[in-house]
């Protein structure tokens, strides 16, 4: 099965950075459950998110993946983290990140990034999630890659929560988007058009990204797909 963009859309990807490369750039920091809800790209990409993550510290991120489609395209469950060790940037925002994507035989190369205003860590987790993805779809990443960043500019739901934080809840928000449930590809999904991803941030939190999931289900609520990432509170 493949999933092929047009030519029209193949050439506006190619004319579009990759999702790592959507670098967050300095910027005020969004008043949390103000009247109108800031938009997603803001929220996960564009604020300065190590603004209240402090140089020579750590920020660790648990990370969850597991499927329940038979005979395992996605590997088995896997269990690991994501670490961010932060050093000083050139600017009084700015951080020089190292990352450490997950241990032993399953290491990824990730990083370094110098004088980073903003988490690369999101961007991280949807271009190895999308690299998972399109193997088992037999897909164009690409296509998946502009369907989620579609979601994200024009059908993300951006909405007040709540999380807690050292044993007290503080104000955030949730982004959650379902980018290809009406895609015109969606038939050829294998169940996961229906594919939810969730963001949740708060500017209590250090580097802000509290948790990020990307979760697909059947019709009878079988798991297809849970994919998680979560701020570790214990390591910070």
């Amino acid at each position: 099965m493949k999933l092929l963009a047009t030519t029209a859309v193949a050439l506006v990807l190619a004319a579009m950075p990759a999702l790592a490369e959507d670098a967050p750039k300095p910027g005020t920091v969004t008043q949390v459950n103000a009247a109108a809800p800031p938009s997603a790209a803001d929220l996960l990409f564009d604020q300065p998110h190590m603004k209240n993550a402090a140089p020579g510290s750590t920020i660790t991120y648990d990370y969850l993946r597991r499927s329940g489609i038979s005979k395992g395209p996605f590997g088995p469950p896997l269990s690991d983290t994501v670490t961010l060790k932060l050093e000083p940037g050139k600017t009084p925002e700015g951080r020089d990140i190292s990352v450490t994507m997950f241990s032993g035989m399953n290491r990824m190369p990730a990083g370094p990034f110098e004088d980073m205003s903003g988490n690369p860590v999101v961007s991280l987790f949807l271009e190895n999630h999308l690299r998972s993805l399109a193997k088992v779809l037999e897909a164009n990443p690409r296509y998946l890659k502009l369907a989620i960043r579609k979601g994200l500019r024009e059908g993300a739901a951006v909405t007040p929560t709540k999380v807690t934080v050292g044993g007290r809840e503080v104000d955030g928000w949730r982004v959650e988007i379902q980018p290809f449930a009406k895609d015109a590809m969606e038939q050829r999904m294998r169940g996961m058009d229906k594919m939810t991803y969730t963001f949740i941030t708060s500017p209590e939190v250090p580097g802000q990204i509290v948790s990020i999931e990307a979760q697909s289900k059947n019709a009878e609520g079988g798991e297809l797909l849970e994919e998680k990432l979560s701020y570790d509170q214990k390591a910070g």
